[in-house]
């Protein structure tokens, strides 16, 4: 399996800056769930319009297609996973790589089609979507689904790795949550971007606002980071 961080360097700053641009990836103090106060905050639900979603799309799609990584599907977990895998099919059929997906409901339906599982039967080795992954909860739930369907899930494409230690019970520890997927669910991991991304784009913004944002985020790096 392949554990190193599968993104170029050029589309992770191209991906950085997209997201700063668009309001998505901001700066200031914001409190995490493991309850941290950290100099920066990327919220995905912001990605809100037809523009910004299709160039996000695009960006994975490109992580995908470079990445290498051998999959038949993609499953969206609800419910910011539901928008994110049918656009990012639409962009890899732009690049000739027509893939099916599917996605979950909360709720079973109990009328129609029913069930918990909506869009193209989950068969062969399946890629969940996910904006970012912050306990691993929903990769488990995804994982589950998928398994109970017969299929095989085989890796998970994310938005941006935080490269800090995961939480428990308000106890830091050793290990982020991504290498939690990666090591114990046995889930190979592609990130359109990371922490040290972000930090190398600071890096290189040597003038201007964004600037003044290095040293605290650099700082919780050195902190929080694995």
């Amino acid at each position: 399996m392949n554990t190193t961080p599968i993104s170029s360097s050029a589309l992770a700053q191209d991906f950085v800056q997209f997201a700063v641009e668009a309001g998505v990836l901001r700066f200031g103090e914001f409190r995490t769930k493991a309850g941290r106060l950290s100099p920066y905050f990327f919220n995905a639900g912001l990605f809100d319009d037809g523009a910004k979603l299709g160039r996000l799309a695009g960006f994975y799609a490109r992580c995908l297609i470079d990445s290498g990584l051998d999959f038949d599907m993609l499953f969206g977990p609800a419910y910011k996973g539901i928008a994110l895998a049918a656009a990012v099919a639409i962009e890899l059929a732009r690049a000739g790589r027509n893939v099916p997906f599917a996605y979950n409901r909360k709720e079973a339906k109990d009328h129609g089609e029913g069930g918990t599982l909506v869009g193209a039967p989950v068969r062969g080795r399946v890629l969940i979507i996910d904006d970012v992954i912050s306990a691993g909860t929903s990769v488990r739930e995804s994982i589950a689904l998928i398994g109970a369907a017969g299929a095989t899930p085989c890796a998970v494409a994310i938005a941006l790795d935080r490269q800090e230690k995961a939480s428990e019970g308000g106890v830091d520890m050793p290990w982020s949550a991504v290498q939690y997927v990666r090591e114990q669910l046995k889930l190979d991991v592609a990130a359109i971007a990371t922490l040290d991304d972000l930090l190398q784009y600071l890096k290189s913004t040597r003038t201007g606002e964004l600037a003044q944002h290095l040293p605290r985020v650099s700082a919780y790096r050195d902190r929080y980071g694995v």
